[in-house]
């Protein structure tokens, strides 16, 4: 499976201008089979959203990415700010557009430091979501920092780790330590988008990635620019590594 990571200098608050942007980084890599987006990729991390944040039934940019996923034949993920059933969500689209399945996870670990769990309900569940063979965990953003939450079991099986982020520059190392030390733990993939740019709080410097099972990167995005990246997922590799070095039959269960 070809994968591109669409590493997104998010426009804030405007939907049209940024999926003009996602577009242009998409054409790019015309024949890719997945393509991830950032956390909150159509208007940046909105912390208060009244007046920003989308009414799933009206989305623009959720028709947007079941569109373009079915014109392509292809999968689109990434977060939105979301309106639904009385409440805010930060809601992980996994959109399928050979099947036109639109699977999502709720974000569990709100952002506390900036506020997020003021206006955002939590998530309760964690979502895996099966596409050409390959099955992702879905995280979003400070969900990267609970190892439990995605900690590889019989009840949670998976072959990556897909975390959409709005991840700022001052702590940039945590980010690159972080999205290897979930691939080690798990022995997974790790497909880690993040934005780049700037908003009224943070400056963000990307260095998207995707992280081997073993810790390896196999492509990363250029520091402070739009960029793409793209590498196609060996599951043979994973599960020869898993077989060959079977660290998951030692895991602590809890």
């Amino acid at each position: 499976m070809k994968v591109t990571i669409i590493q997104l200098d998010i426009e804030w608050g405007s939907p049209a201008e940024n999926i003009k942007r996602v577009e242009r980084l998409m054409s790019k890599e015309p024949d890719s089979n997945l393509y991830v987006l950032p956390e909150m990729w159509s208007t940046g991390f909105v912390t208060e959203p009244a007046g920003i944040a989308e009414d799933e039934a009206t989305s623009i940019s959720l028709k947007w990415m079941k569109k373009t996923a079915h014109d392509r034949r292809c999968a689109i993920c990434g977060s939105l700010a979301i309106y639904v059933d009385g409440n805010y969500r930060n809601r992980h689209y996994f959109v399928n557009g050979q099947t036109g399945i639109v699977s999502y996870y709720d974000k569990h670990h709100l952002f506390r430091y900036g506020g997020e769990d003021q206006y955002y309900q939590p998530g309760e569940e964690q979502t895996v979501v099966e596409y050409m063979g390959v099955r992702f965990l879905l995280l979003t953003c400070y969900d990267l920092r609970f190892p439990m939450w995605s900690r590889y079991k019989d009840t949670l099986d998976y072959h990556a780790i897909i975390v959409v982020a709005n991840w700022p520059e001052s702590r940039q190392n945590a980010w690159q330590i972080l999205t290897r030390a979930r691939a080690i733990e798990n022995q997974a993939f790790l497909i880690g988008c993040n934005r780049v740019g700037n908003d009224d709080y943070s400056h963000y410097k990307g260095l998207s990635a995707m992280i081997s099972p073993i810790g390896k990167t196999l492509v990363c995005c250029h520091p402070d620019i739009e960029d793409t990246a793209t590498v196609s997922l060996n599951l043979e590799m994973l599960e020869h590594q898993r077989h060959k070095f079977r660290v998951l039959d030692d895991r602590d269960i809890f």
